[in-house]
């Protein structure tokens, strides 16, 4: 799946209208990288970008519009109301999706090695890319902000982990680092700003002080009057979100109002928010009111319509979640046509798509027969007392059809590092070696592949068995067709395994390999005819 990364660097300037689309342009034109948001502050004179892509593409972006910033922008004439010591002041590296802090820590460390050198500036690292822990918090390392900075790279314990140790009067000092996804998030008060502030201040980490912290953990927060709402609002950060999740501030925030006879009207989230985020808090609902749903866009609806998301304007979720604004059709030819043009590329006089791709959509077709049973079995008046089984497979079974389909298009792709490899050249005793060895990599990938779709399809079973001795009568034959269907599609991949195998000089990965394939063929035919004894029994 695709890694995202965001990267939300603040530059000193907010009032020069050209500069700021050169920066933003920059992002733009990066193989891989999608501008999010660009948001100017006048008075602050600063402006905070707001883009993702994979760990590659964000280092490139961060990079392109620091060459911007350094033609563009001079420290000597800036003033503002942001603390600020560098024209890229900060740029942090944030997980999202299928990426690692570490990766990110990574990505923080790559870019500063490259702007240093590059640009000849000193940067800094913070927050989690740190190299020292007195340098973790940004506020530290910023302490005296551009003015005293000439005097502080002076200081051995301030040498910049990367660039010059002199001082840059145009630039300043830039710090990277990494950290986890910060939500701005607030709720709506139907009362008094001081009545929203007393519920953040009893909310927040830092609480009143030291001597009465406060509820939540990694959250920062305070009460304010918004004119254009007509209401108040707690006004949040989420420093961590999977430490303090939306849906708990949000609850917390209607108890604390509660005791103060003050009514909530909802909540927004300010800029993007992870998908992630929004599953927590539709996942928390649906625990609580003992609810059944499985579709991705019915969880998110849900927790928009819990959350009150759409209270002062819409949310609209394709621009803001994260994932679903830089969303791409899959790459999948052949999962992706039509029945008939599938039907037709198969019976074509061409070897692929072949018996690996025809059995992976027969998989895909039993546990989908499966699953649409167990939904047409599930909230039937007649069949309520079975609505308990078939909240447990129904969703297994959805999950494994939907993990199946790829490996229609995964069969006929895995030839491509054997085909590779079976071009090299083969003129020395070295290029030889590496051509042997190019072509064994790539018929192991070509094994892997079925047994995948036999793994999945292995997966299956138990929820199917559980369908037949439980769902509609009505709908038995679609069982029936269901269990032949997955039992052939892992036969199918099994024989793909095997004709593959032959060419494979790796003993003991053959010995492993056959011994487990064996394993669920024989479970594949054991169950597809515990599922037919059930249905014919019953």
């Amino acid at each position: 799946m695709r890694k995202i990364i965001e990267c939300v660097p603040n530059f000193s300037e907010g009032r020069n209208s050209d500069t700021i689309e050169a920066i933003a342009e920059a992002i733009r034109r990066t193989d891989g990288c999608t501008l999010l948001d660009v948001d100017p502050g006048a008075s602050t004179n600063r402006t905070v970008y707001t883009f993702v892509g994979d760990p590659e593409a964000v280092v490139e972006g961060a990079l392109a519009a620091a060459r911007v910033a350094r033609d563009r922008i001079d420290m000597r004439s800036h003033s503002g109301e942001h603390p600020r010591f560098g024209a890229m002041d900060v740029c942090p590296f944030i997980p999202v999706a299928n990426a690692t802090m570490a990766e990110c820590v990574a990505a923080a460390r790559e870019f500063g090695r490259r702007a240093g050198e590059e640009l000849q500036v000193p940067i800094y690292l913070y927050e989690e890319a740190a190299e020292h822990d007195y340098r973790r918090k940004l506020p530290d390392v910023r302490r005296g902000e551009y003015e005293g900075l000439a005097g502080r790279l002076k200081d051995p314990d301030w040498k910049p982990d990367y660039g010059p140790t002199a001082f840059v009067p145009e630039w300043g000092a830039t710090a990277t680092g990494a950290r986890m996804f910060l939500i701005a998030y607030n709720v709506n008060i139907l009362g008094t700003p001081n009545q929203a502030h007393r519920i953040a201040l009893n909310l927040r980490e830092a609480g009143r002080g030291e001597d009465q912290p406060g509820r939540l953990k990694d959250v920062k927060g305070m009460g304010w009057f918004v004119d254009e709402y007509n209401m108040a609002q707690v006004t949040v950060n989420l420093n961590d979100f999977r430490v303090t999740a939306i849906h708990t501030l949000f609850e917390a925030v209607k108890e604390e109002a509660t005791a103060l006879n003050v009514g909530v009207a909802g909540s927004e989230i300010v800029g993007v928010v992870p998908l992630e985020a929004i599953l927590m808090a539709a996942d928390h609902y649906i625990e609580k009111e003992n609810l059944f749903i499985i579709a991705e866009d019915q969880k998110v609806r849900l927790a928009v319509e819990r959350l009150g998301l759409n209270s002062v304007a819409r949310f609209d979720p394709e621009e803001k979640i994260i994932e679903y604004r830089v969303a791409e059709p899959p790459d999948e030819p052949l999962a992706g046509m039509s029945l008939r043009g599938f039907i037709e590329a198969v019976a074509a006089r061409t070897s692929a798509p072949g018996g690996g791709s025809v059995s992976a959509a027969l998989a895909a077709l039993g546990t989908g027969l499966g699953a649409m049973v167990a939904k047409l079995t599930y909230g039937v008046r007649k069949f309520e007392d079975r609505d308990a089984q078939m909240r447990a497979v129904i969703p297994p079974l959805q999950a494994l059809t939907q993990a199946l389909i790829p490996m229609v298009d995964a069969d006929t792709d895995a030839f491509g590092e054997y085909m590779e490899g079976l071009r090299m050249p083969r003129g020395t005793d070295a290029e030889k070696a590496a051509r042997q060895e190019k072509m064994q990599s790539g018929l192991k990938t070509a094994i892997r592949v079925p047994l995948k779709t036999m793994q999945l399809g292995d997966q299956a079973w138990d929820p199917l068995c559980e369908t037949a001795r439980f769902g509609n009568p009505a709908s038995s034959s679609d069982v029936q067709v269901g269990a032949r269907a997955l039992e052939t599609g892992i036969w199918g991949a099994y024989q793909n395994v095997l004709i593959n195998m032959t060419g494979i000089t790796d003993e003991a990965f053959k010995a492993e390999i056959l011994a487990e394939a064996e394993g669920i063929m024989a479970r594949a035919t054991e169950k597809c005819a515990e599922v037919l004894a059930i249905l014919a029994d019953g």
